[in-house]
């Protein structure tokens, strides 16, 4: 069977050969627009080497969503003070878990030390909300108000207990750094529907978390490297090195890359490396967005009521509100995946004061991004995810005091919510006991949740691999189920 990144490669060969036009074309078509003979989408249309349509061609089935924005909240926040109410916590305040609950889970090592695990109760009230009557927690009150467009997941359970392999696990199928991650398999897979923007965008915001993010997390892994996800950055260069330098005019960056293309073809005519092919194409995509980016990025025209929606904080570049708007007007131009970072809910300690932190930075702008794009009739076709690598122990880290107490990180289970293209919304799936440790009802893995989330697309997980190094690879790795429950 042949390799499918020799498919690329050789294919992309041909058309270099037979394309009477060039790559210079190409960016010319783009420069004018999509009209006459020579538009950008016309030239492309010829090609079947993945660029445009993705290596399936299309999708295995038809799919409900087109475009993913995903709300990464990067430490792990409490599901105990977020979605999953507890009341029975409340009797069991400052009481040591029991080792029937506990069971064999593993803690971290910051807990080796520790004789007692008092279990404690969320320091915040829940109160129900919607048709669905889902519990919410007061830390949130805007995304309350959108809880009927909400398909949450109570019953999330992972491998990965330490941030970076958990992190590297939901993102890329792996605890090790090297495979690709979701928005690259899906680059790989489907394609473009935007010839001049990247299909895989990342944007982190800003925040006081000092807990670590590795780029592994969104890297192209042994995938060819134009389906790395592509950082849009605050300021006046989001993307770096796009601009020209001084002195460099547009005429001379376009004859420059014309005559490197020619210069890398000659290279893969005689090492056959598809990768020089990859060069190409982000040479040309680099190229386009010099005219892209700054439209996509430029907010100055969005009006009042826009940024009441979003909060105040979208008016600064790099926030987690500015970074949610930015997502609305990247899916508008049909970015197939936008991965939004947030760090900062690793409370160890001191979590009541930093959860309530970093609720008051995230839930206007989650709750807006939601509603704004309902009211564009945007939500029919794109999924939003929330979510982060992993939960919180029900019992306390360090000490217990009357106002203050500290959770562990937790695989056992967490809460992840999706909302919008193809996702029964208003739905609270799956059950967690009642200490909020181990899963009671209805689990979902981690590779299900990206079984599910590629079912959506239109695109069967066991079916869109990847040959490395004598071994054929996917996003869900070995297993993983879609959950056919929580689907329209």
């Amino acid at each position: 069977m042949q390799d499918p990144s020799n498919i690329f490669a050789e294919s992309r060969r041909g058309f270099l050969k037979k394309a009477s036009l060039g790559f210079g074309s190409i960016a010319l078509a783009s420069l004018l627009g999509k009209t006459g003979s020579f538009a950008a989408d016309q030239l492309l249309a010829k090609s079947t080497d993945g660029i445009a349509a993705g290596i399936l061609n299309g999708t295995h089935f038809p799919a409900k969503a087109k475009r993913v924005i995903y709300l990464f909240q990067s430490g792990g926040p409490s599901q105990i003070e977020t979605f999953d109410y507890k009341p029975e916590l409340v009797k069991w305040h400052g009481q040591e878990i029991p080792p029937s609950v506990q069971g064999t889970q593993r803690n971290s090592g910051m807990v080796s030390e520790q004789s007692t695990f008092p279990l404690v109760k969320s320091i915040y009230d829940f109160k129900q909300y919607g048709q669905s009557g889902a519990w919410v927690s007061e830390l949130f009150p805007y995304t309350a108000q959108v809880v009927d467009d909400l398909c949450i997941i109570k019953s999330m359970i992972t491998d990965a207990i330490n941030h970076e392999p958990a992190v590297m696990f939901m993102q890329t199928g792996s605890q090790l750094s090297g495979r690709p991650s979701i928005g690259s398999w899906l680059s790989y897979g489907l394609g473009s529907d935007n010839e001049n923007l990247p299909n895989f965008v990342v944007l982190l915001s800003k925040s006081t978390g000092d807990q670590p993010l590795n780029s592994n997390a969104w890297s192209n892994g042994f995938l060819p490297s134009h389906h790395q996800g592509v950082q849009f950055r605050s300021g006046k260069d989001p993307v770096l090195y796009l601009n020209n330098p001084h002195g460099v005019h547009d005429h001379d960056r376009r004859r420059a890359l014309d005559f490197i293309s020619e210069l890398n073809s000659h290279q893969y005519d005689l090492w056959n490396d598809p990768e020089i092919q990859s060069k190409i194409s982000q040479y040309e995509m680099a190229y386009r967005m010099q005219n892209s980016v700054p439209d996509a990025v430029d907010m100055s025209n969005e009006p009042d009521h826009i940024y009441q929606l979003y909060g105040e904080d979208a008016r600064i570049p790099g926030t987690y509100a500015a970074n949610c708007l930015q997502a609305r007007r990247l899916v508008e131009r049909d970015v197939k995946f936008i991965q939004l970072y947030h760090m900062g809910w690793d409370q160890h300690g001191n979590l009541p004061r930093g959860i309530k932190q970093q609720a008051l930075s995230t839930d206007q702008a989650t709750a807006g991004l939601i509603m704004d794009l309902k009211q564009r009739g945007l939500l029919e076709d794109t999924l939003v995810v929330w979510g982060g690598e992993f939960g919180r122990t029900s019992f306390s880290q360090g000490r217990l005091t009357a106002d203050n107490y500290g959770r562990d990180h937790h695989p056992g289970c967490f809460t992840m919510w999706m909302a919008g293209a193809g996702v029964k919304p208003g739905m609270v799936y799956g059950q967690t006991d009642e200490f909020s440790y181990n899963v009671a009802e209805k689990p979902v893995h981690v590779h299900d949740f990206q079984a599910t989330l590629l079912h959506l697309l239109g695109v069967d997980h066991e079916r869109l691999t990847f040959k490395h190094q004598g071994r054929r690879y996917r996003l869900t790795d070995v297993h993983g189920h879609v959950v056919k429950d929580i689907l329209t």
